[in-house]
């Protein structure tokens, strides 16, 4: 694999990293709810409700939860796609909410995404190598055959050939376009990349292929990962740490292995369960099973949001709002499973 395009750096040693590239404080995004010939507000609905987390250079860090937790969102509010309704994300030392005009131009080059749906996020008018070019030529970051010689080497990076870049996005597969979404969040060299369920859209086989993918760049360029699914299958692949949330909150925080061996949340149990055990020896095992739906973001209930489907609730938990407690490995739950 090619290093000349990307700034390729010796392999980080993450026990001896302390400063966070991301930090993530208090940051709440609200949108509001209008009513009304003159579009008064009547309430907010609480997409992402105070989150408190630190990604540091080159690991992998998963948001996993149900549809509609917030963990599109927060992805999207990182890389300043949507605007924070109150707290912060520093950025390698620089405050997102404090910085515009060149200042932060020049912060988009270092964060990039990687969205869900590969077709819809592609330009259908545009062949894949004016795609991949237009963000070099406008941040002016390359000029003339140097700019073709980077598309070139960026699509051999990801699995792909230059013959590909004459062609259109609907003449390849979803993989492929996958592919090319890769290739053009790395064209400008970030630090950080989103990963918003980058693998849902895809074939079984072709999931297995793209991780990989993921996981080979990562080691070859030091990259950041912020790794968004709705299960638990492919973060145990590519995750150093795993945050569970619901309901616009992280609930449990920790590393990949102690969350699978030792969950301590009761909503990061019910997820587990839903994980497909390939052993059948195991597939009697006794499930944790929850009732009722998701509540409302635009009125979520008081105290502990999980409450009112978690089989262990007691009176605490209708009433106070858990914090997220804990080291290495942080839960949010008045009575944790031991």
């Amino acid at each position: 694999m090619s290093t000349s395009l990307v700034n390729a750096k010796k392999p980080i040693n993450r026990q001896k990293v302390e400063a966070p590239l991301v930090e993530v404080q208090d940051l709440k995004i609200h949108y509001p709810i209008k009513k009304g010939i003159i579009s008064r507000t009547i309430g907010h609905v609480k997409a992402v409700d105070g989150l408190n987390f630190n990604i540091y250079p080159g690991e992998t860090i998963s948001l996993v939860g149900e549809s509609g937790c917030g963990k599109s969102t927060t992805g999207r509010g990182i890389v300043k796609l949507e605007d924070p309704t109150a707290g912060k994300v520093i950025f390698d030392g620089r405050d997102l909410s404090t910085i515009s005009g060149s200042e932060l131009r020049k912060v988009r080059t270092e964060m990039q995404i990687i969205f869900q749906d590969p077709y819809s996020s592609l330009n259908p008018r545009k062949r894949v190598g004016d795609l991949l070019a237009e963000p070099l030529i406008a941040h002016n970051l390359a000029q003339g055959k140097a700019v073709q010689n980077k598309v070139d080497e960026l699509l051999e990076i990801v699995g792909l050939t230059k013959a590909h870049k004459g062609r259109y996005p609907h003449e390849f597969s979803g993989g492929q376009r996958q592919r090319i979404g890769i290739a053009r969040a790395l064209i400008l060299n970030p630090k950080l990349v989103v990963c918003d369920e980058p693998v849902s859209a895809l074939d079984v086989s072709i999931q297995a292929q793209v991780l990989n993918l993921l996981k080979d760049l990562q080691q070859e360029f030091n990259l950041t990962y912020l790794f968004i699914a709705h299960g638990l299958g492919a973060v145990k692949y590519i995750s150093d740490r795993i945050a569970v949330m619901y309901l616009g909150k992280i609930v449990e925080l920790g590393k990949t292995g102690e969350i699978f061996k030792n969950p301590k949340h009761p909503y990061t149990q019910v997820l587990l369960n839903a994980y497909p055990i390939p052993n059948p020896h195991l597939r009697n095992r006794e499930r944790m099973v929850i009732e009722g739906d998701v509540p409302s973001p635009a009125n979520p209930p008081k105290g502990c949001s999980f409450h009112t489907r978690c089989p262990f609730a007691q009176s605490i938990c209708k009433e106070q709002t858990p914090e997220l407690k804990g080291t290495e490995h942080s839960v949010a739950c008045h009575f944790p499973i031991s």
